[in-house]
């Protein structure tokens, strides 16, 4: 009965320590950046920065895009050019204050010809997020990230790269059994 009761003494004194030692732990400090054209990218970027409680900051850019810019089918249009020239590096809105206070960066976007459109780069080369974990998610009409995802690599290897995947559609469930993969 004395070692039950010491025994109990310690479970008493222990669980708390352990507790408060648990709660001590930083929490990562996340940002899910997006670019949305029309809007499809932005409601996945929602549910993500809703499931992993993180900052969502849009990246929006200086002159929108309309839907002539959008029309892939025409070499000339505004997002047909940009995505021609690997140099392009379309203005955006550059407000966002705190960039390298977050540890993991996620980065929305729509697939633009089998890859990421050039404003996701003038956003990765605004801000100087090495060392940080970084994650790509898309919609898209039928490509995936593999392209964008080995590009990327490439052009900015100072950042711990996580492939992402296309989130079409995706409920909060789906999102929030993509995110506990990684």
């Amino acid at each position: 009965m004395k070692r039950l009761i010491t025994l109990m003494a310690a479970l008493v004194l222990l669980v708390p320590a352990y507790a408060q030692k648990k709660n001590d732990t930083p929490k990562m400090k996340t940002l899910v950046a997006y670019f949305s054209a029309t809007g499809t990218t932005k409601d996945i970027a929602e549910k993500l920065a809703k499931v992993t409680g993180a900052t969502l900051y849009e990246i929006r850019p200086e002159v929108p895009y309309t839907d002539a810019d959008l029309n892939w089918r025409n070499r000339k249009s505004r997002s047909s050019v940009e995505m021609a020239d690997p140099d392009s590096r379309p203005a955006f809105v550059k407000d966002l204050a705190d960039a390298g206070s977050y540890d993991v960066i996620y980065i929305g976007f729509p697939v633009w010809w089998y890859t990421a459109p050039t404003i996701i780069n003038t956003f990765l080369d605004t801000y100087d997020f090495s060392g940080k974990t970084v994650v790509f998610f898309a919609t898209s009409g039928g490509s995936g990230l593999k392209k964008a995802n080995a590009q990327f690599r490439k052009q900015y290897p100072s950042l711990n790269w996580k492939d992402g995947t296309t989130l079409n559609r995706a409920s909060e469930k789906d999102i929030q059994k993509w995110v506990e993969s990684l």
